[in-house]
């Protein structure tokens, strides 16, 4: 750990004796400052196992764990060591689709271990209106506005009262429906030396197309690059910042090929997605942009702005030095790098009883065994874009739902942002010798709790429904044994007519169907409209509990065979 802080002190001191990016070296009064950056935490205490606790360190393969928030705090506190002007920031989703331990707690859990990292200030995400505004008022607040700062329904589970976040929550484009009130402050001010830095803090406008509509009710989500550009003049007019970091959850992909023969986190390969327009259409003044929700590693330079990107899951901090100068009082020069949180430093004290408090509170559910599987299970998709775990997740929803008195569902989809991990083995396994999986294996995969749904659709629904997988929606749709159709992305329409069909029977547009989604997709979830247009709803089974029960009564299982979706040139 010596070392590590000694070389980091090294990097800070070299550059602040460097030339900056005008090529004139730095004022002796000069303020540096220090943002140390994470973004789609999601609840990750514990180490994420499978490839979502690993990170790539060279071509071939090459990947070390990384991840834990043991591990995280260790390190952003001793990067901090390297500059008194340092300030932690999140760019959301620090909560939501969280594993068992903090999921099973509504996020408590990860508000105390962001508070004791010591976590200044960070903008809203998607996930955080997973269970609603006034639970996210709660998980800001806790007890500081009365009472015990507890769940309304669950109480305090683990019986203290919850006092909620120590760092502020920012919404710079989330208003009360109707109002220009914003339920979090849009920016907040840090003053360094003689300098004041503003962070704006937003989502995606699109939040309403993948929250949950009981998620965002009663908000409304205005466009980002206005809103920015509008605080920037007024900030500037008003108050005199000169400094300006964007928090935003919206962000971009690096894309192969690899000049390094892999993705680099403190690269920007062949860049593209979402960010990219916003950030070309914010003012100049605007220096730096923390991003995030694609969960993708990345360092880039975008209409002379510094565009960064934490990867997820607390794997990555983005370590960001600030030049600011001393008469202007504007960032001049600014730097970044991903640093790895490797799990070979010590662990966080303070993080460590977080953990094993929670941990005791939820051990007897989260190791309880309900099944065993044959071999491992990814969420990677094929080239036709279907999953090994998707192909069983949508098994497990048909076999939920199928029944007369829960539907009478002949397809089940499922849509691939809901699968939030991969399903590896606990230990070596085979058909002979299979692994047990428990009960917390199961929900670290789909922990959002929505309820299965199945409505009456018609073929032409179906049909339109899988066309909107290509032509803006989230992803392609997981499908369920005996669901079969075939795509290519050159012709239009992409779905390959009269290639759909069910129990090898082709899909008739006229006929209807009962067709089984989660109630996220039941209502139009990530883009999928035609969804709403099915009739005579039925609720069922939470799908976390249709994939334990699958578990339990098919076991041992293996992976699904990726051969139901069929892509063709």
């Amino acid at each position: 750990m010596k070392r590590l802080v000694a070389l980091c002190a090294l990097v800070v001191f070299v550059l602040a004796l460097a030339p900056t990016a005008f090529g004139a070296p730095a004022k002796a009064k000069d303020t540096f400052v220090q943002l140390l950056a994470i973004n789609d935490f999601h609840g990750n205490l514990q180490p994420p196992a499978g490839s979502s606790g690993r990170i790539a360190t060279g071509p071939g393969g090459q990947t070390v764990n990384a991840g834990g928030v043991e591990y995280l705090a260790t390190w952003i506190k001793s990067l901090r060591t390297t500059n008194p002007n340092t300030i932690t920031v999140g760019a959301g989703d620090i909560i939501g689709a969280s594993p068992l331990i903090s999921g099973l707690f509504h996020d408590e859990p990860t508000i105390e271990a962001m508070n004791a990292l010591g976590l200044d200030v960070t903008g809203v995400g998607n996930h955080e209106f997973d269970e609603g505004i006034d639970e996210l008022l709660r998980m800001q607040f806790g007890n500081q506005l009365g009472g015990n700062g507890c769940h309304p329904v669950d109480g305090c589970q683990d019986g203290t009262p919850f006092g909620g976040s120590l760092f502020q929550y920012l919404a710079a484009n989330v208003f009360y429906e109707g109002t220009q009130n914003t339920i979090f402050p849009p920016y907040e001010i840090h003053k360094v030396g003689n300098a004041k830095i503003a962070f704006i803090g937003l989502t995606l406008e699109g939040t309403p197309l993948i929250v949950t509509p009981a998620g965002v009710a009663g908000l409304e989500f205005r466009p980002e690059v206005p809103t920015i550009n509008d605080l920037v003049a007024k900030l500037r007019a008003e108050q005199g910042v000169r400094a300006f970091v964007v928090l935003i959850h919206q962000g971009g992909f690096q894309n192969g090929p690899f000049p390094l023969g892999y993705q680099d986190s403190d690269r920007c390969d062949n860049f593209s997605g979402d960010i990219v327009p916003i950030v070309n259409g914010l003012s100049s003044q605007v220096d730096v942009v923390i991003s995030a929700h694609t969960h993708q590693p990345y360092i880039c330079h975008i209409g002379g702005k510094l565009v960064t990107s934490a990867s997820s899951f607390g794997r990555l901090i983005t370590d960001i030095d600030l030049r600011i100068d001393q008469q202007t009082k504007d960032i001049v020069n600014a730097t970044a790098h991903n640093v790895i949180v490797t799990r070979d430093v010590a662990k966080d004290a303070a993080e460590t009883a977080i953990i094993n408090k929670y941990d005791a509170l939820s051990g007897p559910i989260a190791n309880r065994v309900v099944g065993s599987q044959s071999a491992d299970m990814t969420k990677t998709n094929n080239a036709a874009g279907e999953s090994a775990l998707g192909d069983v997740i949508a098994d497990a929803q048909l076999a939920s739902t199928s029944p007369t008195d829960f539907g009478g569902a002949v397809v089940a989809f499922m849509n691939p942002g809901g699968i939030r991990a991969d399903l590896p083995c606990s230990q070596p396994c085979t058909a002979a010798s299979p692994a047990p999986v428990t009960y917390n294996q199961l929900f670290t995969v789909q922990p959002f709790n929505n309820v299965m749904t199945v409505k009456t659709m018609t073929g032409d629904m179906i049909y339109r429904l899988l066309e909107q997988q290509f032509t803006g929606a989230n992803g392609i749709l997981q499908v369920s044994n005996g669901f079969a159709y075939t795509w290519s992305p050159t012709q239009v329409p992409h779905v390959i007519d009269g290639s759909v069909s069910i129990g090898g029977v082709a899909v008739d547009k006229a006929a209807t169907y009962r067709v089984a989604m989660n109630n996220f997709l039941a209502s139009g979830g990530d883009g999928f409209s035609v969804f709403n247009e099915g009739t005579d709803p039925l609720g069922g089974e939470i799908d976390l509990d249709a994939l334990v029960n699958y578990f339990m009564h098919n076991s041992p299982v293996g992976p699904g065979p990726q051969n139901r979706i069929t892509r063709v040139p």
